[in-house]
């Protein structure tokens, strides 16, 4: 009877440890893939450096922007493709978030300008994402800014609830 005690006893501790190991693995697994940083060496830096690590993707953006309420805001990083960007000062830029959606990037105290060029580029932005209502004069704004026609810029009626982004800082790939 105490041998049968002994071995039940070791073969509990054995799966114990087994099924223990398995969870520190799973863990340990997601953990590096998460801290492992971008190469930013074939990147430019526009406004403060920042580390490229647990940047989302465009797809994983838009699923935290669907999250968001007005008012609510998010410090993240997401890495996607330059849509557009204002080609009279490189002020702002469109981001790609997939499914016809994009958000809409500004800098930080107009602290910085990307390049006038960038339209189709990667980049990573490092900031703060939240919901805006855009109103029709700064939808005008940005319609003159980015070149498109008086015709144009009169339809644009009423305001627009946009997917906007503060950058503090962006690193476009060279």
């Amino acid at each position: 009877m105490k041998k049968l005690n002994s071995i039940s006893l070791l073969i509990v501790l054995f799966l114990s440890f087994s099924a223990t190991s398995q969870v520190v693995a799973k863990k340990a697994k997601k953990s590096k893939v998460e801290s492992v940083a971008i190469n930013t060496n074939d990147y430019a830096l526009f406004g403060e450096k920042f580390v490229a690590s647990k940047v989302l993707t465009n797809k994983e953006m838009l699923k935290k922007y669907k999250t968001l309420k007005k008012g609510d805001s998010v410090a993240v990083k997401f890495k996607s493709t330059i849509k557009e960007v204002c080609k009279k000062k490189g002020c702002w830029m469109q981001m790609d978030l997939s499914d016809d959606n994009q958000s809409f990037v500004r800098f930080k105290d107009y602290g910085f300008f990307v390049p006038l060029n960038a339209d189709n580029s990667e980049a990573i932005v490092n900031g703060i994402a939240f919901i805006d209502v855009v109103t029709v004069d700064e939808l005008k704004h940005y319609a003159k800014d980015a070149g498109k026609s008086q015709a144009e810029i009169n339809k644009i009626t009423k305001p627009e609830i946009t997917y906007a982004f503060k950058a503090t800082g962006v690193l476009i790939k060279k």
